[in-house]
């Protein structure tokens, strides 16, 4: 009986150990799965929805989205890749993508010893054009910006 009290006793310690930036990333993670090309903004911010968590312990604050920007590309002749002729880009003509960022993974081991900052390879960016999700991911926005020509 004795064992069983201390066991639970444990659970209950190490469950409360659970960061509120783990639930922040484990929430964003899930509900990138739920996503789906052509959304509208307004729909897809709602299902990625607004947590926030950090700000103890040396914890970095978090909000969702992390971060956003406005990205102006030029789409350079004969350069032109798959992904970015999807999102309509077009040889020559310049086009403005809005890319919300949010946070979803922890890369740097030194996290668990001192969780201060959050990187820019810890996010993923869900990419918008005209007010509609048009692709997410790394590899996504990295095709996008191949033709980036200025930040707005």
């Amino acid at each position: 009986m004795k064992k069983v009290a201390v066991v639970s006793v444990l659970f209950v310690l190490v469950a409360g150990c659970t960061s509120s930036l783990d639930r922040v990333r484990t929430a964003n993670r899930r509900n990138l799965l739920k996503l789906s090309v052509g959304m509208t903004r307004e729909e897809a911010t709602a299902i990625m929805g607004h947590k926030s968590g950090g700000g103890r312990f040396g914890e970095p604050t978090v909000n969702s989205p992390y971060k956003s920007e406005i990205l102006l590309v030029r789409a350079e002749p004969a350069r032109l890749a798959s992904r970015a002729k999807r999102a309509g880009a077009r040889q020559g003509k310049e086009k403005t993508f809005e890319v919300l960022y949010y946070y979803t993974d922890v890369k740097d081991v030194a996290y668990i010893v001192n969780p201060a900052t959050i990187t820019d390879d810890e996010l993923t960016p869900l990419v918008f054009d005209n007010g509609k999700l048009i692709g997410w991911g790394v590899s996504f926005l990295e095709d996008i910006k191949k033709y980036k020509i200025g930040d707005r």
